[in-house]
């Protein structure tokens, strides 16, 4: 399993991922500032990763001023430092709700420590960097049963004898975006394990191609078998009985109370396609991505990027060889010069086009009266799959 996460003891590297597939480069993160870059850049992406990546920084840069002796010792001070870390690296990327989730966590482990008899500085800092490294483990482990249930619901429920499954997921989704395993492309790695995938289908995810350049590389690291299309081919994928595709499964960057769900741009263009076409349609996610305090998705910030990813495109020269395992990338406009660009990062799937929400404790189905109620996630009762 790819890993793009490497972390020990205040030693953190990212797999930069503006670089992949052509290039499998490790970056070394040594500080909150090197962490919020990172995030802003994309050259981390993916919701969970996204938290991972801005608390193991700020736990490196304190990993450092431990090292140098640099941890003030009253326990407000450090506690007052982390906070205004804590509160820089949320403003990295606004739409995915992990970030502020991680953030909130840990800053109330820190002013749990700092109001101990007792606490010091250095105290107040080792709570929260056992607080990071422990989120770390624990992703992956909520990734793995993300995948069963989806797995298990999928062969219950989308297909007939819980075999021979075709999936078609959006964007990245997988140990690119995560600790490691995936949400959606764990649902797939799951499948797979158990002998009933037949295809896996990922789209491009134009404009920055998360699809095409990262997915492709997790299935094709994995030997899953899979095609490639392009975001415009899903509704003659999705017509071909010759496919068969059986479901669409993506992830969130944020969910709202109702259901209602911000992903990658182009997911509700298949969610309304799925309906059209009777496919299941599935969001896989972490109950950190669940976000309880927006009630509609209408009230999710939507962030813009800048129009430069949408009208170059980068990699190497066709058929250009690696020199010394080092591939020159290269930059091309693909768009007329001058032309005004919308590039939102997002859309808002409407919670009555979606089948599932698929977590780790289980996946959540509308109730008696239509509506999704995630507050079951929550309070010991969501249902098994």
């Amino acid at each position: 399993m790819l890993q793009a996460i490497k972390y020990d003891q205040g030693h953190l590297e990212i797999l930069d991922q503006l670089q992949l597939p052509f290039v499998e480069k490790y970056i070394p993160i040594q500080t909150a500032e090197d962490g919020w870059n990172a995030i802003k850049d994309m050259k981390v992406r993916g919701a969970p990763a996204i938290a991972i990546v801005a608390m193991l920084a700020l736990a490196s840069e304190l990993h450092a001023l431990q090292s140098a002796d640099k941890i003030p010792d009253s326990p407000q001070e450090a506690e007052t430092l982390i906070a205004q870390k804590l509160e820089y690296l949320v403003t990295s990327r606004p739409t995915a709700v992990n970030l502020a989730d991680a953030a909130r966590k840990l800053g109330a482990v820190v002013t749990t420590q700092a109001g101990q008899v007792g606490a010091t500085g250095p105290t107040v800092v080792a709570a929260f960097m056992r607080g990071a490294e422990e989120m770390m483990g624990k992703d992956l482990d909520d990734n793995q049963r993300i995948g069963h249930h989806g797995a298990e619901w999928i062969m219950a429920n989308a297909t007939k004898g819980g075999s021979d499954v075709a999936v078609l997921t959006h964007c990245n989704t997988g140990s690119l975006a995560t600790s490691g395993y995936g949400t959606a492309l764990g649902v797939i790695r799951s499948l797979f394990s158990k002998n009933v995938l037949r295809h896996a289908y990922c789209s491009e995810t134009r404009p920055y191609n998360q699809g095409s350049r990262l997915t492709a590389f997790e299935l094709v690291h994995d030997k899953i078998p899979a095609t490639l299309i392009t975001d415009s081919m899903a509704a003659a994928l999705l017509a071909d009985p010759k496919a068969g595709v059986n479901a669409i499964v993506v992830g969130a960057d944020r969910v709202a109370a109702n259901g209602d769900t911000a992903n990658k741009i182009g997911t509700y263009s298949l969610a309304v396609l799925a309906k059209y076409h009777g496919v299941k349609f599935l969001v896989a996610a972490p109950r950190t991505t669940i976000d309880l305090a927006t009630k509609f998705g209408n009230e999710i910030v939507i962030e813009q990027r800048p129009a430069a990813e949408m009208i170059n495109i980068k990699g190497p020269r066709a058929g250009a060889p690696a020199i010394d395992g080092n591939v020159t990338l290269e930059t091309v406009c693909i768009a007329a010069p001058g032309i005004n660009v919308w590039n939102p990062s997002f859309d808002i799937t409407p919670a009555a086009l979606i089948d599932g929400i698929i977590t780790e404790v289980g996946v959540v189905e509308k109730g008696s009266d239509g509506l999704f109620h995630m507050d079951v996630l929550f309070n010991g009762s969501a249902p098994q799959a």
